[in-house]
């Protein structure tokens, strides 16, 4: 399948400078090169919520699924239950995923549900035209909030390393060769995979400038990548402070029996858990 055959022709209607354009394409250019690769396009699903990132279903050319608001990952869960050999993509907003959808995003990393979750995280309510989201700095001036947000900003990366999930990365919407990178490694983990992109909102909060200064690539060399201490110290290395750095890339990644592989176990008759889960999934890998 060519790269273009997976942009459908419906009109596009982010505005212009949107994050999403590149989301949208590093996504485009993954699956096309698994497809080329052998996987078959109909095992890919794609599930979205509500808010400008949402358009993503409409755009993107694979199995897709609109879900409403905060509810994307519980329906990715259904999914990817029902039938295990799908490879199911969530895209959500932060206020999508980190407000409505919150309870939903712990559990299914605690659970480690095996969907890969891409977060559009531009720190503001866009298609509502400029609200504060759990991300938003102090202070800062939306529609709600005029005299300025009264509330400290959410950490995604620290609560999902705490609420166990086992591969936790963060990227950069005008980053696109590692963008691509870290989507691919999102879908070839077995496990609940997070992908933060820190996306650009051209219209209500526009952060370019602020994140070319700030950001900086991580060496996966530097540590073993199964640190939860050093994935909690790069993940509040940004204190949201002006001055403080973001790290972009893989911060954790472990192997752990998946919420899927649980059930199979139970199916095939084995209760504890721990080492004998563990025995029958080295036997069907």
């Amino acid at each position: 399948m060519a790269t273009s055959d997976l942009i459908t022709p419906a009109t596009n209607t982010w505005c212009p400078g949107c994050g999403n354009f590149a989301i949208e394409h590093a996504l485009k250019d993954v699956v096309a090169r698994m497809i080329d690769e052998g996987t078959p396009a109909d095992e890919f699903v794609l599930v979205t919520g509500i808010g400008c990132h949402g358009k993503m279903a409409d755009y993107l050319g694979i199995n897709s699924f609109y879900a409403i608001h905060g509810r994307t990952i519980p329906v990715a869960t259904g999914i990817a239950l029902a039938n295990p050999d799908l490879r199911v993509i969530c895209c959500a907003g932060d206020g999508d995923c980190y407000g409505e959808g919150l309870e939903h995003l712990v559990f299914a990393a605690k659970r480690n549900v095996d969907i890969t979750l891409v977060v559009h995280d531009n720190r503001v309510y866009g298609l509502t035209t400029g609200q504060y989201t759990p991300t938003s700095p102090l202070g800062f001036p939306g529609r709600s909030t005029p005299a300025g947000s009264p509330e400290y900003p959410l950490n995604p990366l620290a609560l999902m390393v705490g609420a166990g999930a086992t591969f936790v990365a963060r990227a950069y919407s005008r980053r696109l060769p590692q963008l691509r990178a870290l989507i691919e490694n999102a879908l070839s983990h077995r496990g609940f995979s997070f992908l933060e992109v820190l996306q650009v909102c051209a219209s209500f909060y526009n952060q370019t400038g602020y994140y070319d200064e700030h950001t900086y690539d991580l060496d996966p060399e530097e540590f073993p990548i199964a640190d939860v201490d050093r994935a909690l110290h790069l993940a509040r290395e940004w204190d949201y402070s002006r001055d403080s750095r973001i790290s972009l890339g893989a911060l954790y990644r472990s192997r752990l029996p998946t919420y899927q592989e649980h059930l199979a176990a139970q199916r095939a008759g084995i209760r504890e858990p721990g080492r004998a889960i563990r025995e029958f999934l080295d036997e069907r890998t």
